[in-house]
């Protein structure tokens, strides 16, 4: 179970939740937080004196005062209006980090909600009950709150469940897991949506999986070095000692690692050749600057996390409340703009390596990889896609985080764009992930067709893994099931598996 306190959740507990269903619970220290802070919202909500969102409208209508007997139903209208998305459903997974996310923003004690209904939130995640988010509706500021709202009318027996692909009535899928829905009190559908949850969902799924498609690169990138003849040399520890980035040095000793050992590298060891190219032997450097990248992109996504972002904030110490801006998705904006330059980096160098396996005059082997050259245009149009999605990710590489539009007749002045910028980076992942899958298909053939030499004993094993799901290209097939297969391997973490000797 992941226990949630609101202050030590990991970006591995939420991929636990998310991919593998991991149960979600509520730590006693954080209930006592989360009870002592809905003393602060009950006492507030009985006085006379204005609180925003507690007895005032919201945005633009914070000066508007609410009866005390209309306070509930302030809550539900919130909800009912702010569910404004559109487009397509957020896949399951997403929805499911965003609801613990969410769950543990509320664990921390600063946003007055009632214990029964975060507790009703967590059932509902550990159920199984998925709500349909629509993916489009939020600027990031005041935090993700239409795709929130989603999530927090089917809490109170609305909206709609999805399971990634059939769309449910709210209150049809709670009545079938054996839940009840929640009537809300002050300030609590404020609480549920007031948030950079989602936003930081979508960025903390793809951070993960960034991190694992740069293992994947340095296996790729050995693979095409070895396929290519190129030299080790310029994997020389000395190198990378002298330029000290983690995350070079990190690149640098997986391919010396994966490389150790090759036949094929023996062969040519007295070659003549003085220099490989860059998408050769600046392997290091670029991966290693994107895994950088992707290292400070987890410390935010984990931050974050684990950040209280509600507005207003309930100090229960004080017995106060306090309207602030936590909810401005900044952060997270820029964070998800990095994460998108760092996967087109190692997008750009791979396809170039791929460029380089299928040209004769650069590999020296047959021209896209196949025998019957002509008859057969072997991977020619695989190398095609990758430059086709290389060009794509450059696109989605334009920051998100530099836009802001104004909304909610002004009040709202100057917002994150977290959420479209935390959408190209789960959208450049995916891109991503199939160009360096191109790369692994076209380096496996190569291999082959420079038998009988053989590569090393680390890359044998990945070749043996890449070749159970993918034979041997020897008269044309349609390359794009093989692609599907070999992205499929990335990202289950099959393929670093396989290699046995890579590293963070």
């Amino acid at each position: 179970m992941v226990l949630l306190d609101g202050d030590t959740l990991s970006l591995d507990d939420l991929v636990a939740v998310a991919d593998r269903g991991a149960p979600v619970g509520l730590s006693a220290a954080a209930r006592a937080r989360v009870s002592a802070s809905r003393a602060v919202v009950d006492r507030m909500a009985a006085g006379d004196a204005p609180v925003y969102g507690v007895n005032t409208g919201f945005g633009s209508f914070a000066e508007t005062r609410i009866p005390r007997d209309q306070l509930a139903r302030l809550q539900l209208n919130l909800l009912r209006s702010h569910a404004a998305g559109v487009g397509e459903p957020l896949p399951v997974r997403s929805v499911r980090a965003s609801m613990a996310l969410r769950a543990n923003v509320l664990a921390k004690g600063f946003s007055g909600i009632r214990p029964e209904t975060l507790d009703a939130l967590i059932a509902l995640l550990n159920h199984g009950v998925h709500p349909h988010v629509p993916s489009r509706g939020s600027v990031g500021a005041s935090g993700d709150l239409a795709p929130l709202a989603h999530i927090a009318l089917v809490l109170v027996g609305e909206g709609e469940t999805w399971d990634g692909t059939q769309a449910t009535p709210g209150a049809e899928a709670l009545a079938g897991a054996g839940l009840g829905p929640v009537t809300l009190e002050a300030k609590e559908g404020l609480a549920l949506i007031n948030g950079t949850q989602v936003s930081t969902a979508v960025l903390a799924l793809a951070v993960a999986g960034a991190e694992r498609l740069a293992r994947a690169a340095d296996i790729a990138a050995a693979l095409s070095i070895d396929a290519l003849q190129g030299s080790m040399r310029p994997f020389d520890p000395r190198i990378h000692a002298a330029r000290p980035f983690a995350g070079q040095g990190a690149s640098a000793a997986n391919l010396r690692r994966l490389l150790t050992g090759s036949a094929i590298n023996a062969a040519h060891a007295n070659c003549g050749r003085v220099q490989d190219a860059y998408s050769m032997r600046c392997a290091p450097q670029v991966h290693g600057a994107a895994r950088d990248a992707a290292t400070w992109v987890r410390q935010i996504a984990t931050l974050e996390a684990n950040a209280a972002t509600d507005n207003p904030m309930v100090f229960a110490a004080e017995g106060d409340m306090v309207s602030g801006g936590n909810f401005h998705g900044a952060p997270i904006a820029m964070a998800a703009d990095l994460l998108v330059i760092a996967l087109a980096q190692l997008s750009t160098i791979s396809e170039r390596r791929s460029e380089r396996l299928v040209n004769p005059a650069l590999s020296g082997l047959p021209a896209f990889l196949v025998h019957d050259g002509g008859l057969q245009s072997g991977l020619m149009l695989a190398q095609v896609t990758a430059a086709a999605l290389t060009s794509e990710i450059k696109t989605l590489a334009h920051p998100a985080s530099v836009d802001t539009i104004p909304t909610s007749a002004n009040k709202e002045d100057h917002v994150s764009m977290s959420m479209a910028a935390a959408l190209k980076a789960a959208r450049a992942l995916t891109f991503a992930t199939d160009v360096v899958a191109i790369e692994i298909l076209c380096a496996a053939q190569a291999l082959d067709l420079l038998a009988p030499l053989t590569t090393s004993p680390a890359l044998a094993g990945v070749h043996a893994a890449v070749r159970a799901a993918v034979p041997t290209l020897v008269d044309d097939r349609p390359p794009a099931p093989d692609i599907n297969r070999i992205h499929a391997l990335i990202a289950s973490g099959a393929l670093e598996y396989a290699a046995g000797v890579v590293v963070n």
